[in-house]
């Protein structure tokens, strides 16, 4: 150093020194309106408040991402500074750091442990970062849940449609439907056949599937036998016998059959015609015509078999697991092809006490009206049996129900965007609700629409976690 650049640094450092002497001794800071000790703690008070809360963990004061659960000192000495609740930074699932209202609110929930960023079986009971120096992310109470549970968010639930509805106590109705078979009814089928040997005479111009009234003609016939009994019971007027369809002759000849008509002809002329006439018993029409003029028909002979077709019955084949929905009485609805659009209604009449080996359906008989004889024997039928449950159960939408074959599964709305699947134990399954008898209560509020996205969704989480060890909880 040259000899006039040490004069010139001596100089200097004796103005300052005398500068800052005199401003001591004269008490500059007075004089500016500011005390040293106020100019000190302006300096250090940088407008951040002052932390509140408890302690939740403590810090290394270096700011190394070194975090201990209770107080403790570095190698050298030096405590770690403690960082209470209104200092803990959150971030969101991002990473990014969530505002400081956010973070306040979320302080106010207790902390379980701290998970591991990139989703590995790590966890830590304190703040810490990973390899790459990512922030463990804090998981809360309420937040852990299984595999299985769907988390969907607020505008995600929007774009896919999912729709909720309660499960409620209700009546469970539904339709049975089965093939069926028109059928007479055997009740009102009527053969004609003679109780004596006769000779037919005269057949009416009536074939097999002609309708015809009560009373109708059907043929005359001459029978030897009822001719004898119709002598006698004429003589016994002629002599001052008292007619009555009930009393010696007369009721001879009602029991072999010859019309009351008939006997009270006798009766009144005293002789027997040459030939008795037939009528038709009752409506109906011919199913089948044996008579033909001049035969010889003998005792038990069927010569005519007509059916009364203004009722008919519908046998339908009901399977064997459905016969616990079926009971007498039952509102029955019939089509049949050759009718379309057109429903006949009756009601089920008698359930058969037999289940067919080939087919295991069980023969259920139901009884309808026949205006017109519109309904023909053998018409292939189509039949719906109301089936309804006595008492009210619980009940949820038929489209909540996802079933896969082993299990049977409805998704809860546990609020927030969380839906959880439960499995169920099924009842009656009916038109527009199903029966639930164990698995879920009234009240409950399940998924109705888009439940196979959030199912999908539910068994994606599942196989992930299966592909990953388990997250072990400090």
């Amino acid at each position: 150093m040259t000899t006039p650049r040490f004069i010139a640094t001596v100089s200097l450092a004796a103005i300052v020194g005398g500068g800052g002497y005199w401003a001591g001794k004269n008490d500059l800071g007075s004089w500016l309106g500011n005390k040293p000790a106020e100019v000190a703690m302006a300096a250090d008070d940088d407008g951040k408040p002052e932390p509140t809360g408890g302690i939740i963990y403590y810090s290394h004061p270096d700011g190394a991402a070194e975090y201990s659960a209770a107080p403790k000192s570095t190698d050298d000495g030096r405590p770690y500074v403690a960082v209470r609740e209104s200092e803990d930074v959150r971030f969101d699932a991002k990473g990014a750091v969530l505002p400081s209202d956010t973070a306040s609110a979320r302080s106010e929930r207790k902390i379980l442990y701290y998970r591991n960023p990139m989703g590995l079986p790590d966890t830590s009971t304190v703040p810490k970062k990973d390899s790459m120096g990512m922030d463990y992310l804090p998981v809360y109470d309420g937040e852990v849940s299984d595999s299985s549970t769907v988390k969907v968010s607020l505008g995600k639930l929007q774009r896919s449609g999912v729709k909720t509805a309660l499960a409620e106590m209700t009546t469970v109705s539904r339709k049975i439907r089965v093939p069926g078979t028109v059928a007479l009814d055997e009740r009102l089928v009527s053969i004609i056949s003679m109780r004596a040997d006769a000779f037919v005479e005269d057949v009416a111009n009536v074939t097999t599937g002609d309708r015809i009234k009560k009373g109708e003609n059907l043929f005359h016939f001459y029978s030897k036998e009822i001719a004898t009994a119709g002598a006698e019971y004429a003589t016994e007027m002629r002599n001052g016998g008292k007619a009555g369809p009930d009393t010696g002759s007369a009721l001879r000849l009602k029991n072999l059959g010859v019309p009351t008509a008939t006997i009270n002809s006798i009766a009144s002329d005293r002789k027997v015609p040459q030939s008795i006439s037939y009528t038709a018993p009752r409506d109906g029409v011919v199913l089948e015509r044996m008579a033909v003029s001049g035969m010889m028909a003998e005792a038990g002979d069927i010569l005519f078999r007509i059916a009364d077709v203004s009722k008919v019955w519908v046998i339908a084949d009901v399977p064997e697991y459905e016969l616990s929905a079926v009971r007498k009485g039952a509102v029955a609805s019939v089509n049949v092809r050759n009718l379309p659009g057109k429903v006949f209604t009756g009601k089920v009449d008698l359930i058969y006490p037999e289940v067919q080996m080939q087919t295991r359906t069980t023969k259920v008989r139901i009884e309808l009206p026949n205006p017109g004889g519109q309904l023909m024997s053998n018409m292939y039928a189509e039949v719906e049996i109301e089936a309804r449950a006595g008492n009210p159960v619980v009940a949820v939408p038929n489209s909540s129900v996802i079933d896969t074959g082993d299990r049977q599964i409805v998704f809860l709305d546990k609020g927030e965007g969380k839906f959880e699947p439960v499995d169920l134990a099924l009842g009656i399954r009916g038109e527009d609700v199903t029966e639930i008898t164990n698995g879920i209560a009234a009240g409950d509020r399940v998924v109705v629409s888009a439940n196979f996205l959030l199912d999908a969704e539910s068994n994606l989480n599942a196989a992930l976690s299966a592909l990953t060890p388990d997250e072990v909880k400090p």
